[in-house]
């Protein structure tokens, strides 16, 4: 006789002669059936399933010439100046958002204001217009200067000798990117316990060591999920570098697009690839620092996906021993 689904099923012992019949202790649930849930994944596996095969069968991608592109040494050039780029930014960023997240979060009013000006027309103005800007920054101003203010200059300099098309791509990307590490990081400090900094002030700590090894380790650990989003967004961010004259990844791809146009689709699948790789390993690289900052702050630290692997296998042969023992 079978048993309704959500059923408890107790196994009972034979008795032996003279002896009642006793309880085992093991109970087995049995789980509720849900066909819905069956129906949505083989619609999905379908979906996929056949996504997968368009993409391998369709002659448009020609998948022949993409290999041939993928490696190549001008794709190969784009792509380390697209990681200089990404590097470069992504430090001067961080830096520049922590120091506007220190001037918001300071109690001088004059700090305050300009660090929320800064952060507010930053956020506001399009990347690509500020690149272009740079890159036209010659125009207006052909020499700059260092000195007193309406009086004589120390030493003046000829900008467009120093912005070149790299610099200008770092400078700008690193302005933009300091707008939003800036709230990233001012969120991560006010997120921190104030408990924390009243402990600090009352062991007679000084204030840049009470941020350096109290505060700022404990906020890393809001901070580095919000600001490795911001690094995605940057990686992605430097394929606008193309229209300040500088051929990254994308703007190799679309010079040779140019030269070559029957090839245009393989070369955007080439750069589209190139940019899952470098998001990947920079999600990879999120996931141990997360879980290195997490050390105290869980009682055990998340699993890696090798444990993830090895546990449901290891649950996975537990539950057919005990099917097969029932």
């Amino acid at each position: 006789m079978s048993e309704p689904p959500g059923a408890t099923v107790t196994l009972t012992e034979q008795p032996t002669a003279g002896e009642p019949s006793k309880l085992l202790t093991a109970q087995r649930v049995l789980p509720l059936r849900r066909p819905g849930r069956w129906i949505a994944t083989a619609v999905v596996l379908v979906l996929v399933a056949q996504f997968v095969h368009g993409l391998i069968t369709n002659p448009f991608y020609q998948w022949d010439r993409w290999s041939y592109w993928f490696l190549r040494p001008t794709i190969l050039d784009g792509l380390l100046i697209t990681l200089e780029v990404t590097a470069y930014s992504a430090v001067l960023g961080l830096v520049g958002g922590i120091v506007l997240a220190l001037g918001r979060l300071s109690k001088n009013p004059v700090l305050r204001a300009v660090s929320w000006t800064y952060v507010w027309a930053l956020r506001s103005i399009p990347l690509i217009v500020v690149l272009i800007f740079l890159y036209n920054f010659s125009a207006l101003y052909k020499t700059l200067s260092v000195g007193i203010p309406f009086g004589p200059a120390f030493f003046s300099f000829d900008e467009s000798r120093l912005a070149t098309d790299m610099v200008v791509a770092v400078i700008g990307l690193s302005l933009n990117e300091a707008a939003y590490a800036a709230e990233v990081v001012r969120g991560g400090i006010l997120s921190v316990d104030q408990g924390q900094h009243e402990a600090a002030a009352a062991l007679g700590l000084p204030k840049g060591y009470q941020f350096r090894k109290i505060v700022f380790p404990q906020a890393l650990r809001s901070i580095i999920p919000s600001y490795v989003n911001q690094l995605i967004g940057l990686i992605k961010g430097t394929s606008l570098v193309f229209y300040v004259s500088l051929l990254d990844l994308f703007g190799s791809a679309q010079t040779m697009g140019s030269t070559y146009p029957g090839d245009i689709v393989p070369l955007l699948l080439v750069v589209t690839v190139w940019y899952l790789i470098l998001t990947s390993v920079v999600s990879v690289v999120q996931f141990y620092v997360e879980r290195h900052y997490a050390r105290g702050a869980t009682r055990s630290l998340p699993p890696t996906p090798l444990q993830r692997l090895r546990t449901g296998l290891t649950d996975l042969r537990a539950r057919i021993r005990r099917e097969a023992a029932l």
